[in-house]
């Protein structure tokens, strides 16, 4: 049962990852023509294209990505609830409801902050290994809004970049207050 449970979470979060990755390039205009992007595109056009015929994007973000992103974080609570019977005696439906998609919403958020953990430390590693792999440009364009800001701040030392280093300290940090 362990295993089985295991195997269930894994996939619908390495699925829910994807949509995130397919959400955040197209939300840093990252184009898709790289293996990455291709990669991403292709797993997760079956549930995407037919999406955006029902919803419509919103002040730039596609939420036809986004949102079964936090559906199936939604579905791996209630599945995760159903296995356990974690619900207590006397709790309506409508606060199972607000709890499953409140906690879906955070399971979503905090996939987002270690899939952008995971970007940085790919990029450091490449940065250092292969600067000119084909990954290195699209992984630039997508962290290059949380590093911005703070390159302001954080010189470079002996000409190598701190700002990766500080940032997945800011976002590790953000995953424990979640």
């Amino acid at each position: 049962m362990n295993a089985l449970f295991y195997l269930i979470e894994a996939a619908i979060n390495f699925f829910t990852l994807l949509l995130l990755a397919r959400f955040f390039l197209q939300l840093n205009r990252v184009p898709f023509n790289n293996q990455a992007g291709q990669f991403v595109s292709r797993l997760t056009d079956w549930l995407v294209k037919p999406m955006r015929r029902f919803v419509p994007g919103l002040f730039g973000l596609d939420l036809a990505t986004l949102l079964p992103a936090w559906w199936l974080q939604c579905l791996l609570l209630l599945f995760i609830i159903s296995l356990t019977n974690l619900t207590p005696a006397g709790v309506e439906a409508a606060q199972m409801a607000f709890f499953v998609l409140w906690r879906g919403a955070l399971a979503t958020l905090r996939l987002a902050i270690w899939f952008f953990i995971g970007a940085l430390f790919l990029q450091a590693i490449l940065s250092w290994v292969n600067p000119h792999s084909p990954l290195s440009r699209p992984l630039a364009q997508l962290t290059q809004p949380i590093l911005r800001p703070l390159q302001r701040f954080v010189p470079t030392v002996a000409n190598i970049d701190l700002s990766p280093l500080l940032a997945i300290v800011i976002l590790q940090a953000l995953l424990l207050l979640l």
